[in-house]
């Protein structure tokens, strides 16, 4: 794949998995957030739980292959992003959890279909978040 194509397909997948979040009723905080550790790809607000939402995505009809690609070593890099963000924001006495959206573009329709692994791990590491 072309890097400009991933590029938009990954805007692609996090406009659709944003929506989507929407109408579940949380509210978007941050998209691509950014800093000396990496990317979380979006960051909102489930009730008062601030939910650190991983988006994977595939243009195979299969959803399960990039919802496992979000392995230990991945869930280490987001846990590690999402401690950053939650002291940046002074936000370290709240609820956290890690949602990841998996979605699959099948070819043909204009729609994704979007699996949402809600608390799909917990937190890993050194420095370890409860809720």
């Amino acid at each position: 794949m072309k890097p400009w194509w991933r590029r938009w397909f990954g805007t692609r997948s996090e406009r659709a998995a944003a929506r989507f979040l929407r109408r579940l009723g949380y509210r978007i905080l941050a998209r691509n957030y950014t800093c000396t550790y990496g990317e979380l790809d979006l960051i909102a607000l489930d009730g008062r739980c601030i939910v650190f939402v991983e988006v994977r995505s595939t243009g195979s009809d299969d959803p399960n292959r990039p919802a496992a690609s979000v392995d230990e070593a991945k869930q280490r890099r987001l846990t590690r992003l999402a401690l950053y963000y939650l002291q940046e924001h002074h936000l370290l006495d709240c609820a956290a959890r890690f949602d990841v959206l998996a979605i699959s573009w099948p070819s043909g329709q204009r729609e994704p279909r979007i699996v949402h692994h809600r608390q799909a791990f917990e937190a890993i590491g050194r420095f370890q978040m409860y809720h």
